[in-house]
């Protein structure tokens, strides 16, 4: 059975850039009824009990008739977890380390790397993610729709930003590139740094 996490801060903590009251909804109703629709779609399949991550790799394996339902809950729950990880109070600047020299490598430069993050975002039609991947060991930018995440097509994620409507429409409206320009205020980049070191080994 799966279970929400408890967000590791407060739901002001983010604050000005992501609202107290999107938080809050975000949290308690969203990504609870994630893991309340995942925990009865797996009710009674041999995936009750497995990780969330391993349940959204088999999705092929999980009987066709909750299979929508476990890849879209399982997957916001997964999203979710990592999402809440990836932002923090007084965070924000640039990662430093192996991973920025691996994203100006990679993108020119931190600030082109941010820019193309956005585009990804702001490009994705409709609801969905935009994702910082590990790809065969070479970084890559891509987004999902939905609540998919990169792990089904073979690739790790390092970060990912939430493009949902839900959000940030209560503080930025339809102004999304705005939300995702304020967004890396508060990217947890200790916690992506240390997803990156992992998954390099």
């Amino acid at each position: 059975m799966f279970e929400l996490p408890k967000l590791p801060y407060a739901y002001n903590a983010l604050e000005p850039f992501i609202d107290e009251l999107t938080m809050t909804i975000h949290h308690t109703k969203h990504h609870a009824a994630y893991v309340d629709n995942a925990n009865k779609a797996l009710s009674g399949t041999p995936f009750g009990g497995a990780p969330v991550a391993d349940v959204v790799m088999s999705l092929d394996s999980v009987p066709d008739a909750v299979r929508t339902a476990v890849r879209n809950n399982a997957g916001g729950h997964l999203n979710h977890s990592l999402f809440w990880q990836m932002m923090g109070p007084g965070k924000g600047g640039s990662p430093g380390g192996e991973l920025e020299e691996a994203i100006s490598k990679k993108f020119g430069g931190f600030d082109k790397f941010t820019e193309q993050m956005n585009a990804a975002g702001v490009g994705r039609f409709g609801s969905g993610w935009a994702w910082l991947v590990l790809n065969k060991g070479e970084l890559e930018i891509m987004s999902t729709p939905n609540q998919d995440n990169p792990i089904t097509e073979g690739k790790q994620p390092i970060l990912g930003i939430d493009v949902w409507e839900h959000s940030y429409y209560l503080k930025w409206k339809s102004n999304r590139a705005e939300y995702l320009k304020n967004w890396w205020n508060v990217a947890n980049w200790d916690f992506m740094k240390e997803t990156y070191v992992r998954l390099i080994g």
